[in-house]
């Protein structure tokens, strides 16, 4: 069974990863706070971690930042970790933040499902900002 953990605090993103996503072959775990995503990891080891932006006071890239500093120092595994921006000028966070993914909102199904599939086959998933920057 492939695991992927989503952190996020809004319902709808929730429901939009995990409707495109889930099978029977993969399941989806849910943090609702940035600040529980590194015990999240040591108590499941998710093949994925899927980070929003906007989580609470700790928010994704932050959260990115933590798991990989945990990595480096080899305190966790590596691991595919993918972002969900708000907006195409975020891209650079993702960068920053040393993500191996990221999708822009509003998400589709689609893009989620490609995204995912990707990353657990160990590519690189990182969407270009649009020519309006928007």
């Amino acid at each position: 069974m492939t695991t992927v953990l989503l952190a996020t605090d809004a319902d709808h993103v929730f429901d939009d990863v995990d409707a495109a996503i889930a099978s029977d072959e993969i399941d989806v775990l849910r943090v609702r706070r940035g600040a529980d995503v590194l015990e999240a990891i040591r108590a499941t080891d998710p093949d994925l971690v899927i980070l929003d932006l906007q989580i609470g006071n700790m928010g994704g890239v932050a959260a990115c930042i933590a798991i990989r500093q945990e990595e480096g120092a080899g305190r966790l595994e590596k691991r595919p970790v993918a972002l969900l921006m708000d907006r195409s000028a975020d891209t650079v966070l993702g960068e920053q933040a040393d993500a191996d993914g990221w999708l822009i909102k509003p998400l589709d199904s689609l893009r989620l499902r490609g995204m995912a599939t990707k990353l657990l086959a160990g590519e690189k998933v990182q969407e270009a900002p649009t020519a309006t920057g928007a």
